[in-house]
């Protein structure tokens, strides 16, 4: 749980950056990118403990 809250906080802060500084674009695109990625490590956890 921990590896999914640091992974979205990531992706909030590259995306914030990346949305208000001038040419940083890529950081907009990284924390897209890693939100996704938390999204998917979420699911793919609860998914796991719902089988059980």
């Amino acid at each position: 749980m921990a590896l999914f809250l640091f992974i979205v906080l990531l992706a909030v802060i590259f995306g914030f950056v990346g949305a208000l500084v001038k040419g940083m674009i890529w950081l907009l695109v990284i924390g897209a990118v890693l939100l996704v990625l938390a999204l998917v490590l979420g699911g793919m956890r609860l998914g796991r403990r719902s089988r059980q």
